[in-house]
């Protein structure tokens, strides 16, 4: 049995990157560790319910302004200097953060912790012969295509070489040797990828990177009710950062007003002005439990966010995406390569272009055995235990 440790678990406040590290803790807090979590105080009553510690983070803008001139490199300078005594005060054994929160990460070299880094999506480090990661392409499957990436590479280099010098010129502003190596936020000890197989493009795997399966956490969500019937249940789930203005939610609401479908629709606690008609065969609520929901679907129309999709395709329904903004695009190229479902891109939205999508991934036998496939896997690996494992080696 492993000893108990004290272990520190850090993430910004987007919930994509939040929710996979609640659902890790709860994991080591289950098993007897002592965990904390640095993280934005709105979280507080969420890392509680997990039985972890909140230490509340520094915030900052992200985007500088004329008000707010902060630079992001500057912005996480001053986050080290005030992370720094709240993790030495924790004293922990182990610090865990998210790809994107590399405070608490620089914090934990300077007061000689190790260190583990969480990616909650997909892979990001490109590999030779595959598409760079972030443009929603496809691995080559002719000369021509190997030639484009190819062409493409050498931009993407100089893109990545300039992130590097960046994140070094950090690192010596906080009293850190430059580590000279594109993804050097990266843990040399363990990365763990929680994502699906089924998503990820063919490579050789590092020995210290890890695809555990995702890592799933919602917060408490009341039953909602379903239309009556038992035709095909399509779930509109957007995204709870992008689409101010709802286009998709919109859309998929008149566009799926038939007797062929069912559906259940959320807009995420996100202002909605001038709210739609709802249809007779639709029900519009304000949050919804994926988890207990998802799996009564057909189908699930998202924006494509990684926790989104891998809830779907746990659920067996199949994913219809419509992607806005930042990894979308690369997660709905994924599901796309992968005949898992179907990705429509927002130039094309419309409702009919939205209802034919959904016809689509309801009548594909392709997308079905993919998605089961998929599912299986899910069922099969739990990403909470595999990633817990895999800290608690670390100890060994």
């Amino acid at each position: 049995m492993t000893t108990r440790k004290r272990i520190l678990l850090g993430a910004f406040g987007d919930p994509g990157h939040v929710f996979p590290i609640l659902a890790l803790s709860e994991e080591l807090v289950s098993r007897g560790h002592t965990v904390a979590i640095e993280t934005a105080r709105h979280w507080q009553a969420s890392v509680e319910s997990v039985g972890a510690e909140l230490i509340a983070a520094p915030e900052f803008q992200v985007f500088p302004t004329d008000a707010k001139p902060l630079q992001p490199y500057q912005a996480v300078v001053k986050a080290v200097n005030e992370s720094r005594p709240r993790i030495e005060e924790f004293s922990p054994d182990l610090v865990v953060h998210d790809v994107l929160t590399i405070a608490p990460a620089l914090a934990a070299e300077l007061i000689d912790i190790p260190r583990v880094t969480i990616i909650p999506h997909v892979y990001p480090v490109n590999t030779p012969g595959s598409p760079p990661y972030g443009i929603g392409g496809h691995p080559p499957r002719s000369a021509l295509g190997r030639l484009l990436w190819k062409s493409l590479s050498r931009p993407i280099s100089r893109g990545l070489s300039l992130g590097q010098r960046q994140y070094d010129e950090l690192r010596k502003q906080v009293g850190l040797e430059p580590r000279g190596e594109l993804y050097g936020s990266h843990s040399d000890l363990l990365v763990i990828v929680a994502t699906l197989p089924q998503l990820e493009y063919p490579r050789i795997w590092p020995d210290h990177v890890h695809v555990t399966g995702p890592l799933f956490w919602e917060p408490e969500a009341a039953d909602v009710p379903l239309p009556a019937g038992d035709r095909p249940l399509v779930m509109i789930a957007p995204s709870t950062a992008q689409d101010p203005k709802h286009q998709m939610l919109r859309a998929a609401l008149e566009g799926l007003e038939s007797d062929q479908f069912r559906v259940i629709a959320t807009w995420n606690r996100r202002p909605i002005d001038n709210p739609p008609v709802t249809p007779a065969n639709t029900e519009l609520v304000e949050w919804l439990s994926y988890s207990r929901t998802m799996p009564k679907c057909a189908a699930v129309v998202s924006n494509g966010g990684h926790g989104t999709i891998a809830r779907t395709l746990q659920a067996g329904a199949v994913p219809v995406v419509v992607p806005i903004a930042g990894d979308q695009f690369e997660n709905a190229a994924r599901v796309e390569a992968g005949d898992l479902g179907i990705r429509l891109p927002t130039s094309l939205l419309s409702p009919k272009t939205l209802r034919l999508a959904v016809e689509r991934a309801l009548s594909s036998d392709r997308f079905s055995s993919s998605v089961d496939e998929a599912a299986k896997w899910c069922n099969e690996h739990d990403g909470r235990a595999n990633a817990a494992d895999l800290i608690e080696s670390t100890f060994a």
